[in-house]
């Protein structure tokens, strides 16, 4: 497969996770669709983070719109030598990937500590506190904890399936980066045409 087609796949599914990321995290602003938790400071500090709005969100359209982008760019000419512009191009491509690791790595280890924590729930005496911090995330393997949680309803189930989805794509869109990364440096390397008729046409 060429390298330059290799990327644009690559682009459009780090588009796709990152609209995924960034509806995740805008729902955990809201558990059970309600906004006072939000004003009155009742949700996990994680969701503060902006993990999937910004690390797996909007960091991540950086390169995957110049991944996208890759197919429409000028074939001849870099640095004043002929024949060198996809190579450049792919290349260049590897710092884009770079940026997609460092947000999507955010995404994750965020991710990953909130699920850890657990939500800012209300006890049965009316305390906001995390209730299952101390259990170092064991909470998650015993369900039957979670009815400690009394208020938001159902915000356990809540926090842990939008944080998990968040670590699964972040996880995903850090594997693809890495995959550009490698694919970047082999085209730019060793050449990005799919055939010597292209490379004749350069």
């Amino acid at each position: 497969m060429c390298y330059v087609k290799c990327a644009r796949y690559i682009g459009y599914s780090l588009v796709w996770a990152a609209v995924f990321c960034i509806v995740a995290n805008a729902l955990l602003y809201f558990p059970n669709g309600e906004t006072k938790y939000a004003t009155e400071d009742h949700l996990s500090r994680f969701v503060w983070y902006f993990a999937g709005i910004v690390g797996g969100g909007l960091l991540m359209l950086l390169p995957a719109f110049v991944f996208i982008g890759m197919d429409e760019e000028d074939c001849c000419g870099c640095c004043g030598y002929e024949n060198y512009g996809k190579r450049c191009s792919m290349l260049s491509s590897v710092l884009a990937a770079l940026i997609g690791i460092v947000g999507s790595a955010y995404c994750v280890i965020v991710a990953s500590l909130g699920l850890a924590e657990g939500p800012k729930c209300s006890d049965a005496h009316g305390v906001w506190n995390y209730t299952f911090a101390s259990t170092e995330g064991q909470y998650l393997l015993n369900s039957s904890m979670w009815s400690k949680c009394y208020e938001p309803k159902h915000i356990v189930e809540w926090h842990v399936t939008l944080f998990s989805i968040l670590l699964a794509f972040a996880a995903v869109e850090f594997i693809l980066c890495l995959i550009q990364v490698i694919n970047g440096m082999h085209g730019g390397l060793c050449g990005y045409c799919c055939s010597r008729q292209q490379q004749y046409n350069c």
